[in-house]
């Protein structure tokens, strides 16, 4: 690797960890957020759900933006919004206020996380970009292990009222020294529009597809908000069918704004490629059941157990630093063994959780001590490191590099809108059992809705190795007039 590859992945890697680690960090610092500006349950829900949103519904667009106008330029802007919602957040006198510094954040996480996946693409090659990509599956792994535990252990340092106010306003140093050295190490190509210098004979170049964004942007809106503002009562999830609707006529809109000679916002070609088709579908699905892992563990483990936050975030670590080593390694070896490695990784992963469920039945009969779930947990890391950047890496692999940033958008707003939906299931699962059996039998039951999902992730990684083995998929040929 390069020294200018070094400096690139320094210069993403830590922003979209700090964009990543927003998500995971505030399930611990809730409890004090909300006594500290006395935030009513609805408005504390938004602090999680108004983050959730902006960061999903921007996803594709600002990828397509930075594919047309530069990656290196949204970057920058996009770790520059999040810096500025996180000083917002962090010195929030009120619920209003807060709700509204959290949506700021969530653009920025969007304008930036498609761009580091874009980069990625766009810079690295062979067996590099699996070991870069790789480096990001280390990134999403540690962010969503360390989040309650640097969250548990700020409130235990500085104390109720500066440790949830510190939890933001650490961004924003961080995003600083990463605005700064964009400037001086990011090379000029990534500047500009498909990593070259705008040329002017080029219509398309600054073609952004008004119509298509609106209709992407509207319609993953109204999928994911039943999932993330559920006490609006059941008739809120009649937008659901509406918006996949309109992200029907939103795939119309794209073929047929491709036919006239425009420059769409998705090429849906990408959807005619084996490899990024099936890894897609993958992801969205295999997200839908895992993070809410960490979701159920912490309620299990607080409001069960009794657990601070502090010990309740610390049960995850294991699996935060194996997930770490896990996709280390896998970066280094996926395009030797290919989607093998994926299928093997969600099948660790899966034994992961069967094996936790065991381990709270053998707690709840038999006393055995709940801190075994370290061990269960950290199995299902090393699967999830297995999975994800291997996985990242073989379905973005026959993307043209012109269209790596909205193909990541793609992919990363599957991952928020499957993980808003699971959470949503996983947690109406567990208080609904936990209201007629308690507290074990509702993360078992948790647990079984995750095992139920992470299976039907491996079986699309199986048919995909099973077609693989009929035929050789032609190489897609991508058009643009």
């Amino acid at each position: 690797m390069s020294a200018e590859q070094r400096k690139i992945l320094a210069v993403m890697l830590v922003p979209m960890f700090m964009s990543l680690l927003s998500v995971s960090i505030v399930n611990v610092i809730l409890p004090d957020m909300q006594r500290s500006i006395g935030a009513s349950n609805s408005a504390i829900q938004w602090v999680l759900s108004g983050y959730t949103l902006a960061f999903g519904v921007f996803l594709v667009a600002a990828g397509r933006a930075g594919d047309l106008f530069g990656r290196g330029r949204l970057f920058v802007i996009g770790v520059g919004v999040f810096a500025l919602g996180s000083l917002i957040a962090g010195l929030s006198p009120d619920p209003l206020v807060l709700n509204i510094a959290r949506i700021v954040m969530g653009i920025g996480s969007g304008l930036l996380s498609p761009q580091g996946v874009g980069m990625l693409q766009q810079y690295f090659h062979g067996k590099l970009r699996g070991r870069a990509f790789g480096m990001f599956g280390t990134i999403v792994g540690v962010s969503v292990g360390i989040g309650p535990v640097l969250g548990g252990g700020l409130i235990a340092v500085l104390g109720d009222e500066w440790g949830w106010r510190s939890a933001f306003l650490i961004n924003v140093p961080i995003a600083l020294a990463a605005i700064v050295l964009g400037k001086v190490w990011l090379p000029k190509s990534a500047w500009f529009g498909s990593g070259a210098e705008p040329d002017p004979r080029d219509r398309h170049r600054a073609d952004f597809d008004p119509v298509g964004l609106v209709l992407l942007a509207f319609g993953t809106l109204l999928i994911m908000l039943p999932f993330l503002e559920r006490s609006a009562g059941a008739w809120i999830y009649a937008l659901v069918p509406a918006g996949a609707a309109i992200v029907f006529g939103w795939v119309k809109w794209e073929n047929r704004y491709a036919r006239r000679g425009g420059s769409p916002m998705v090429d849906m070609q990408m959807f005619r490629t084996r490899s990024f088709a099936y890894g897609a579908s993958l992801t969205s699905i295999y997200f839908v059941g895992m993070p809410g892992v960490w979701v159920i563990v912490a309620l299990y483990l607080q409001n069960g157990l009794g657990f601070p936050a502090l010990e309740a975030g610390l049960v995850g670590l294991p699996s935060a630093l194996l997930s770490a080593a896990g996709a280390q390694a896998a970066g280094r070896v996926v395009l030797t063994f290919g989607r093998k490695m994926v299928v093997l990784g969600v099948g660790i992963a899966l034994a992961g959780i069967i094996a936790s469920a065991l381990i709270v039945i053998a707690h709840e009969t038999w006393g055995v001590s709940i801190w075994w779930l370290m061990a269960t947990l950290g199995l299902t890391g090393i699967g999830q490191g297995m999975a994800i950047s291997p996985n990242q890496t073989l379905t973005l692999a026959e993307v043209p590099v012109e269209y790596a940033g909205s193909s990541g958008g793609v992919m990363q707003t599957g991952q928020r809108v499957g993980t808003a939906i699971g959470i949503a299931i996983v947690t109406a699962v567990f208080f609904v059992v936990q209201s007629l059996g308690g507290y074990g039998a509702a993360i078992v039951a948790g647990f079984g809705f995750i095992a139920i999902t992470m299976a039907l992730a491996g079986l699309i990684g199986i048919i995909d190795l099973a077609r693989g083995r009929k035929k050789t998929q032609p190489r897609t040929e991508y058009t643009h007039a």
